[in-house]
């Protein structure tokens, strides 16, 4: 799966939460809010300067970021339960991420690992369209 097709997935599915997503869908989605947030952030910083510090913040600015973030809520939540359903465990387990360190480490490996071969009680394969897909 390409960047621009993980990124439609994401969207598409912007609050399905069952199935299961393929690590290239979430890891293309997590590195598309990076960017995104880096050219948000870098052209609050050139606006924000330009005034000299000498007139008040334009609010606009300052809601662009925020907006972002409400609008790419649901939809990175979603995948994240999808590439947990991928490895066998609950949506309930993102929660762990609560724990300090222990809780994000565990959830990195699990996002970091590759999915169950073949059907789990989340639904089928998703890889398994595309490498039958190949090879035809």
């Amino acid at each position: 799966m390409g960047f621009g097709t993980a990124v439609a997935t994401c969207f598409r599915k912007y609050a399905t939460f069952q199935g299961r997503a393929r690590r290239s869908e979430y890891w293309f989605f997590v590195l598309f809010s990076f960017i995104v947030g880096f050219v948000l952030g870098f052209f609050m910083g050139v606006f924000q300067g330009a005034t000299g510090g000498h007139a008040p913040p334009n609010p606009v600015f300052g809601l662009l970021p925020l907006a972002y973030i409400v609008a790419t809520l649901l939809p990175s939540l979603a995948v994240a339960v999808r590439r947990l359903h991928d490895t066998d465990h609950s949506g309930w387990w993102y929660f762990i991420a609560f724990v300090p360190i222990v809780g994000a480490i565990l959830l990195l490996v699990w996002f970091c690992s590759k999915g169950t071969n073949g059907p789990n009680r989340y639904g089928t394969d998703p890889t398994a369209g595309g490498v039958a897909a190949v090879f035809t």
